[in-house]
């Protein structure tokens, strides 16, 4: 790769590595050093690969002889040299749902659930662990970021297993399952009265004063580069082919590019065959930049001030909206959005359907998938991905008035029996269908 320019900290290069960091407008290469912005065009930076040197080094035969998780497709992630992972995140399951697709007009419905994905049940162990591994290559002792939730579990839980100290970031009025789920690994949790917005705008500040790695301000295009695993996997899974569609929850716009860099990645090494993919983006309704400017077919970002349940997806001001924006055009796909409503009825309904408990982000990503459906936008025949990317025991105070506790009966037959005869009374088409199952 190229050499960086001289005015660069030496010491937090690589430049024997088969990646480097690029402008993604004017080309600039920077070598390999935390830093996520170009000093001379001021737009962001990302990962560039060697692809030619790469290509004799892998196969889909090594890949399958190599552990189930996200670190078997390593020559395709920007690690330092010497790098031994010590959490099998990753490989999460790509399962096909005919109930649910019966229920909203797909018979090729597939979902990617990264609700199962380790340490800490969302898609955002991939980015941290990739982020996590270039801390500790660049020097740092403190890692930090800015989050709606997930990211925040994600850094917190990571940087105790490495011996790194961790500064989290979050809105004040995130999910107390979020925030719990942030302090019980030690972390120190800074609440701030404010959108996601400006509580990335503090960090971009902070990260100028102390020396912490940031995975998503300093460390940012190589935290994105661990979203393209999802896709990795979904090819593999699939049999080392490209699905039809894939349904991508938005909030700042990263993953859906990076699914789509995978994709190309996969084709440009001759792991898979050419194959035109559509991406779809989902949105909240009370939070929707990236579906707004898709449906007004604009190429700029309006930001909005967020105002859903999907706390996930509320980022009003989305650092990659324009790339996701690109990425559906140029794919021939589309975006939509989804009430409040909406999300809690599709949480309700991948449950009921598919047994998959997800958080608001995933009612978002179901809810759209109908909508893009029933607008024929996505055929019913065609190879359908969703990507589930969070868990919704995260997200419980969402449904905290749908369901009541039942009163309790005595252990006796003749109760059983009595309540039993209520509840057929009351649906007995419902339990007609429970016993023909049984």
């Amino acid at each position: 790769m190229t050499t960086p320019s001289s005015g660069q900290n030496a010491s937090h290069l690589n430049t024997t590595s088969t990646y480097e960091l690029r402008c993604r407008e004017c080309g600039k290469a920077w070598g390999n050093q935390p830093r996520s912005i170009c000093e001379d065009c001021f737009s962001p930076l990302e990962v560039n690969f060697d692809y030619e040197s790469i290509r004799p080094l892998i196969s889909r035969d090594l890949f399958a002889s190599r552990a189930p998780n996200m670190w078997r497709y390593r020559e395709l992630l920007p690690l330092p040299a010497g790098f031994e992972p010590t959490l099998p995140v990753g490989f999460t399951p790509l399962l096909h749902a005919p109930r649910l697709g019966a229920r909203i007009g797909s018979r090729k419905l597939l979902l990617k659930n990264d609700a199962v994905c380790l340490p800490t049940l969302s898609f955002k162990d991939r980015v941290v662990a990739v982020a996590l591994a270039n801390a500790r290559s660049f020097g740092f002792d403190t890692v930090a970021c800015s989050s709606t939730g997930n990211l925040a579990n994600s850094v917190a839980a990571q940087a105790a297993r490495a011996g790194l100290k961790a500064w989290i970031f979050i809105p004040s009025d995130l999910e107390p399952a979020k925030i719990l789920g942030t302090q019980v690994f030690g972390a120190e949790l800074v609440r701030i009265n404010g959108s996601y917005d400006h509580v990335n705008r503090l960090c971009s500040q902070i990260a100028d004063e102390h020396r912490w790695g940031f995975v998503n301000v300093n460390l940012r295009p190589y935290y994105a580069e661990g979203s393209k695993t999802v896709g990795y996997e979904i090819a593999e899974q699939l049999g080392w082919t490209l699905p039809d569609n894939v349904v991508v929850p938005m909030a700042g716009g990263s993953l859906i590019t990076k699914i789509k860099k995978a994709f190309d990645e996969l084709i440009l090494l001759g792991l898979v065959d050419p194959k035109a993919v559509r991406f779809f983006g989902a949105q909240a309704a009370g939070c929707s930049p990236i579906s707004t400017a898709v449906k007004q077919c604009a190429s700029e970002i309006e930001p909005q001030r967020p105002n859903t349940i999907a706390r996930s997806l509320a980022i009003g001001n989305p650092a990659d909206g324009h790339y996701a924006i690109r990425a559906i055009a140029q794919s021939g796909g589309w975006s939509e959005d989804g009430s409040d409503a909406e999300v809690i009825n599709h949480i309700q309904l991948l449950a009921e359907t598919e047994g998959i408990f997800t958080e608001t982000a995933g009612g978002v990503t179901v809810g759209c998938a109908r909508k893009l459906i029933a607008q024929d936008r996505i055929l019913p025949d065609e190879t359908t991905v969703l990507c589930i990317t969070g868990n919704g025991l995260k997200t419980t105070d969402v449904l905290s008035d749908k369901y009541q506790a039942e009163v309790p009966i005595a252990p006796k037959l003749v109760e059983f029996e009595a309540y039993f005869s209520a509840k057929a009374a009351n649906a007995p088409a419902a339990l007609e269908e429970v016993a023909v199952a049984g």
